[in-house]
């Protein structure tokens, strides 16, 4: 079981790959890590350091992934936050290239583009997530605000979350976990991580908690990931995930820390 997760790095904190890689370890999947930058901690603290990591290098390190025949292995493939419009198409031409390899392979696409009624990544980015990385996708993790940048729809209830996975889908067909959801229906204090396969919707609320951690997106992401390496279906991944998320949040809430408490990871789904 290995999972290919090409996305961010950090020193400090639980974002990216440094969420992802230990949560996916920790439910017994192996991990082929690449990053795409090397942070010192979130872009959102005071201080920042370290950078986005060259196009050069990480298409540099995806050719090694290659080389040491990574791709016939893994069963899953992960890409998130890519950094610079240069990475986002050497992540693309890999991935193209991976899955003509691999036709077993289930390729998970993160956003990664925007929250809270902000982008923050360069045009660039969008356009190649859009056009390239999004068609070739089996599943996406957008939240909220991402599914209706990318669909150009406003989603206010089931009808428009429908619509907007639809239209995400184009031609092709392509699972949608929508994160971070709050719809006309949805319980006052709860958020709801929503599953749309071929129309039909799973719905998996959670009580609102009043805190924020950096990551849980990464986290989300790198746990369905984990469950799908090892074979669950796409509806049982999505909830183990989820409630793996919340026993983490909980943990953090209770010890009232700005960074996720992710280890030792809950043992939800699977022998402590």
């Amino acid at each position: 079981m290995l999972v290919i997760s090409i996305q961010s790095q950090v020193v400090h904190g639980h974002v990216g790959n440094s969420a992802a890689a230990y949560a996916m370890q920790a439910e017994g999947v192996n991990v082929a890590a690449v990053p795409t930058t090397l942070l010192s901690n979130h872009p959102r603290y005071p201080s920042l350091r370290g950078r986005v990591l060259e196009t050069e290098l990480v298409a540099d390190l995806l050719k090694g992934v290659e080389e040491r025949d990574l791709v016939d292995e893994a069963a899953v493939l992960v890409t998130g936050y890519l950094g610079s419009p240069g990475n986002a198409a050497a992540v693309a031409d890999f991935v193209e290239r991976a899955l003509i390899r691999n036709s077993r392979l289930i390729y998970l696409c993160d956003p990664v583009i925007g929250d809270d009624g902000r982008v923050y990544v360069a045009d660039g980015i969008l356009d190649v997530v859009r056009h390239r990385l999004l068609p070739a996708a089996n599943l996406t993790t957008p939240n909220q605000f991402e599914l209706e940048l990318l669909s150009g729809l406003t989603i206010a209830d089931t009808q428009g979350l429908r619509a907007a996975c639809t239209a995400l889908a184009g031609e092709g067909r392509i699972d949608v976990v929508a994160t971070g959801c709050t719809l006309t229906d949805t319980a006052d204090g709860q958020m709801e991580t929503i599953l749309c396969s071929d129309g039909q919707l799973s719905r998996f609320a959670t009580p609102r908690l009043p805190i924020r951690p950096y990551g849980t997106g990464d986290l989300l992401t790198g746990l369905i990931a984990a469950h799908l390496a090892k074979g669950k279906a796409m509806e049982a991944a999505v909830r183990l995930a989820v409630e793996t998320i919340f026993a983490v949040l909980v943990r953090t809430q209770e010890a009232g820390t700005a960074e996720m408490r992710l280890v030792p990871l809950p043992s939800v789904g699977r022998k402590p």
